[in-house]
């Protein structure tokens, strides 16, 4: 994975709202009325029932969907004891990835407090407020107290996840390479090399699983830990061994499992090759593991090899655990999260892995088909699936083992719960610039000197999403480059008006006076264009010199489009193109169609916009069901031109398209709200399915309703996607944001990869 720089993960916390999580209303809250229930006097109401019953704290507040991730901060990360305030960001990153895996809610909460007692006291003291309490990032021994009191003294789940989020992940992996390498879990011989929280929680795990006791083994930096040792303390010496070992190279000799929850480069391949026949290690010391992967595997051929890295394959990674486990204590209201639910984590994890992978998880981690084995025995992180069977197996096991205070009985309601909880998150544009990132394409982008257009291509370049071509001069976007102190590693610069460059604007130039002769383009008008760093780019796209075009303007409904369509060309069988924004809300994604392109719409414009909408929409992994809006529903305003325009659009897509899920012309409500549309207008052709795309009448309609959308903080906005020449152009705002750059630029890249294979 290319080297993450200082610069730009600190542009990365600092850049818009600093941070990386913040707080949504869930109700009304515009109208005075609104307030009043929020609020006083209404909140009164809520308030005394909890009072008589605090379990409707669960019913009236959000409690129930409410994690806390709570540190001191001597622990951190690799480092160390860093303090309380400068561990916040891991703690925010944290309740992030609660937030967009599992749709819980978190506050972290960093408390400067190293006392134990004082630190139990604290959290102790604010756990009314939540659901759930993750612990995180507390050095040993200190932890296992910490965790055992709050468990004890606190009457919601509590879990100290640098503990049991490891153990159960790595106890997932621990299953199923016992299964691949025939080998059964009462009779292996581990050996655990470090004594910490994560080392001590995976034994005892892996004891619980089935490994017998006695044929443990565990080292730290002192060696073997014997149970001769003078002053053996807890919970060392709960896998102190009375046999004659001494050294780590000494235990490895014959061992069936190695664990490695230490430090780098303390296993040899002579180490490795001393293992019995068929081992497994898990190397997980962070970032540089026990032994290497390339050292571990080239050391012998029946090895599987695991560590806690995303470069190499079995990545040991708590992010396929802790989101999940949460969700389903939190839906059960379980009291607490005890063994049997921490083992039902485990069994659901390893048996995902056994299951045919959706090509969206394939996708993303760019091969062809993963498939159970040496090189897959854990989910990918980025597997959607995880949610719909750990939690619900969470959940399961808290009912069975009596600390669900509201067990859940119907598991398939559930599961189809946790997947409309979701939404897209993110999912969308996270596969986009997957596959992207399996073909990078050349993009070219005109504002080369633009501060957002310098940070995006670094991150495009850095992701290796696409080639990003920078146009302009070399030496200004070079200086603004090291003024936002970045790297242009891996980004082409091109000043299109030096000397060197005179020969390619001349082949150009002649080349589109020959394109456009008829059209009255002299060689001489050619030329003055090919100092335009658009028309430069166009004809770059025309003669393969790149793949797709970026271009900022300030409005793309201008004359830059319109040539784009005349030098380009539209697709076979379209006379309009038009774009498209994406807007992924909290209600589901929607398309929204011509938003950028098409001042006035007649039948024949709706018609191909629609069928290009249909073909963007499915080209997204989305089935399109499409509405035609307007302020008519059909037909109760046909004497009105606009209204008619559309009607007869939809017929014609009826008669000519069949295959094609479209009604209208209709209000956008009734679009949106599938029950209200079939109650009262029943005959409609898209009956029982819900719409996620939208076909505007006109461009005032469609661009007004995006921005209002984007302006009202309705949801993430991608676009304007061009729809319809054939090949990628897009135009963005000279404003656009660094994400709304990177974004289009992905899009561009993998649509660039598809005409490709098409052609």
């Amino acid at each position: 994975m290319p080297k993450i720089t200082e610069r730009m993960a600190l542009d990365y916390h600092e850049e818009g709202r600093p941070g990386k999580i913040e707080i949504t209303p869930t109700k009304p809250y515009r109208s005075q009325l609104d307030l009043s229930l929020a609020y006083s006097p209404g909140v009164a109401f809520p308030c005394k029932e909890i009072e008589h019953n605090p379990s409707d704290a669960y019913r009236y507040t959000n409690k129930g969907n409410l994690v806390a991730v709570i540190s001191n901060g001597t622990a951190v990360l690799g480092l160390g004891d860093i303090g309380a305030l400068a561990g916040k960001p891991v703690m925010e990153g944290k309740a992030l990835l609660f937030k967009i895996f599992s749709g819980l809610d978190s506050f972290d909460i960093e408390i400067n407090e190293k006392d134990p007692d004082k630190f139990v006291e604290i959290v102790k003291s604010i756990s009314p407020t939540f659901g759930g309490i993750n612990l995180e990032d507390i050095k040993s021994p200190e932890c296992f107290d910490i965790e055992r009191r709050l468990k004890e003294e606190c009457d919601i789940p509590v879990m100290h996840d640098d503990q049991h989020g490891t153990a159960i992940i790595s106890g997932s992996a621990l299953l199923n390479a016992l299964d691949i390498q025939n080998k059964q879990i009462s009779e292996i011989k581990l050996v655990v090399n470090g004594a910490g929280a994560a080392a001590v929680s995976c034994t005892r795990l892996y004891v619980a699983l089935g490994v017998d006791p006695k044929n443990i083994v565990m080292c730290d930096s002192h060696g073997v830990i014997r149970a001769d040792r003078p002053d053996l303390k807890s919970p060392k010496s709960e896998f102190a061994t009375t046999r004659d070992l001494h050294t780590l190279e000494e235990a490895l000799c014959g061992a069936d499992v190695f664990l490695g929850l230490s430090v780098a480069n303390v296993v040899t391949q002579k180490m490795v090759q001393s293992m019995a026949p068929d081992p497994i290690v898990f190397a997980l010391a962070n970032p540089d593991p026990e032994i290497s992967y390339e050292d571990a595997i080239s050391s012998r051929q029946d090895i599987i090899m695991a560590t806690g890295r995303s470069d190499y394959p079995n990545q040991i990674n708590n992010v396929i655990g802790f989101p999940y486990i949460f969700r389903g204590a939190l839906d059960c209201q379980a009291s607490g999260i005890n063994e049997n639910m921490k083992i039902a984590a485990v069994h659901a994890i390893a048996s995902l892995a056994k299951e045919p992978v959706p090509s969206l998880v394939d996708d993303a981690y760019d091969t062809a088909s993963i498939s159970f084995g040496r090189d897959y025995i854990l989910p990918k992180a980025l597997d959607p699936r995880l949610l719909t069977w750990v939690a619900p197996a969470v959940a399961k096991a808290a009912a069975e083992s009596g600390i669900a205070r509201k067990p859940i009985t119907d598991f398939d309601s559930y599961r189809e719960h946790l997947q409309k909880l979701m939404g897209d998150k993110g999912q969308l544009i996270r596969h986009i610039t997957d596959q992207a990132a399996r073909n990078p394409q050349k993009v070219v982008f005109t504002n080369g000197a633009d501060d957002n257009v310098i940070k995006a291509a670094v991150r495009l370049a850095h992701d290796k999403i696409c080639i990003p071509v920078l146009l302009g001069e070399i030496n200004k976007i070079q200086k603004r480059a090291a003024e936002i102190h970045l790297t242009l590693d891996d980004i082409v610069l091109l000043d299109i008006r030096s000397q060197q460059n005179d020969d390619t604007r001349e082949r150009y130039a002649r080349l589109l006076s020959e394109m456009k002769a008829r059209d009255g383009m002299t060689l001489q008008k050619a030329r003055d264009l090919m100092w335009s760093r658009f028309w430069y780019g166009l004809m770059m796209l025309v003669t393969g010199d790149t793949d797709a075009l970026i271009e900022s303007t300030y409005s793309a409904a201008n004359k830059s489009a319109q040539a784009a369509a005349d030098i380009i060309g539209l697709r076979e069988g379209y006379t309009h193109f038009a774009t498209m924004h994406i807007v992924n809300t909290s209600k589901g994604t929607y398309f929204l169609a011509d938003t950028a392109i098409n001042p006035e719409s007649d039948t024949s414009t709706i018609v191909d916009i629609a069928r290009l909408s249909h073909n963007a929409v499915s080209f997204f992994g989305f089935k399109p069901v499409m509405a035609v809006l307007s302020y008519s529903n059909f037909g109760s305003n046909t004497d009105e031109s606009e209204p008619r325009i559309c009607a007869d659009a939809v017929k014609r897509l009826h008669t000519e398209y069949p295959e094609i899920s479209i009604d209208g012309e209709m209000q956008v409500n009734f679009a949106i709200d599938t029950p209200l549309r079939d109650k009262i207008y029943p005959f409609n052709t898209i009956k029982g399915t819900d719409v996620n795309t939208l076909i505007f009448p006109s461009l005032s309609a469609a661009n007004t309703a995006f921005r209002f959308l984007l302006a009202m903080g309705a949801g993430e906005v991608i676009g304007p996607i061009q729809m319809g020449l054939k090949k990628p152009v897009h135009f963005i705002h000279r404003d656009s944001t660094v994400t709304e750059i990177f974004n289009l630029a992905a899009i561009a890249s993998l649509d660039a990869t598809c005409l490709g294979e098409r052609c």
